[in-house]
C-alpha cells in the first residue's frame, strides 16, 4: 500500500474528509483553531464551505491530505502557529519565540484506519513544513499512556504517534481532552534532514 501526502488544495477532498455530514451544519471543516471563535460560530452551511474553499487557495493551504490510489483517505491540519488560535491560546504555552508550525488535527476515513494513514500524514506534514522553511513543528496530542481514547476526541493524536515521528516532549499544557492531559510535542526541522 502506497500512501501519498499532498497539500490540501482540492476543496472536494477536504470536504470528503472533514466536511460535516449535514451541509447546513456549523461544525467541523477543521475551522475551530484556524479562525476566530465569532466567525467559526457564525459560519453555517454554504458560507462555511466557501470559507474552506477559500482557504484551499491560500498559500499555505489549510493542511495536508493522504491519498491511497488517488482516493483521499486522511487529513492533517497544519499551519504556521501565528495564523491560528494557538498563537493566543492560554492553555497551550509557547516554549520560545520560533515561528513554528502547528499540527493539530488528524482524520482518517472509516475503512482506512489502522493501515498507517496517521503515520503517513504526520510524516507528510513534517516534509511539507520543512519544504516551506518552518524551523520547527509542534503538536498538542493527548498523553493517554496507551489507554483507549474516544474516537471523537482522538483528532489531536496521541503522544505515542508524535514520538514515533521523532517529536520530543517540550512542555505540559493546561489543556485536557477526554480526561487526558494534552502535551506540547516539538520537532526541530533545522538540524534534522531525515523524518
Amino acid at each position: 500500500m502506497s500512501i501519498e501526502v499532498r497539500p490540501a488544495t482540492v476543496f472536494d477532498d477536504v470536504a470528503t474528509l472533514v466536511g460535516p455530514k449535514k451541509p447546513t451544519s456549523n461544525v467541523c471543516f477543521c475551522l475551530s483553531y484556524r479562525i476566530g471563535n465569532k466567525e467559526n460560530v457564525a459560519l453555517k452551511g454554504e458560507a462555511r464551505a466557501n470559507r474552506v474553499r477559500e482557504l484551499c487557495e491560500y498559500d499555505p493551504p489549510p493542511g495536508v491530505i493522504a491519498y491511497l490510489d488517488g482516493e483521499p483517505v486522511g487529513w492533517a491540519a497544519l499551519h504556521p502557529r501565528r495564523d491560528t488560535s494557538f498563537a493566543r491560546n492560554r492553555l497551550i504555552p509557547h516554549v520560545d519565540d520560533l515561528d513554528v508550525w502547528s499540527l493539530w488535527c488528524f482524520r482518517v476515513r472509516p475503512g482506512y484506519r489502522k493501515q498507517g494513514v496517521s503515520h503517513a500524514l504526520i510524516e507528510g506534514a513534517i516534509a511539507y513544513a520543512r519544504e516551506r522553511g518552518a524551523p520547527a513543528i509542534e503538536g498538542y496530542p493527548v498523553d493517554n499512556d496507551g489507554a483507549k481514547v474516544n474516537l471523537t476526541m482522538a483528532y489531536v493524536g496521541t503522544r505515542a504517534l508524535f514520538e514515533s515521528a521523532g517529536f520530543e516532549f517540550a512542555a505540559e499544557t493546561d489543556s485536557v481532552l477526554d480526561g487526558f492531559p494534552r502535551v506540547l510535542m516539538r520537532l526541530d526541522l533545522t538540524d534534522s534532514e531525515d523524518s
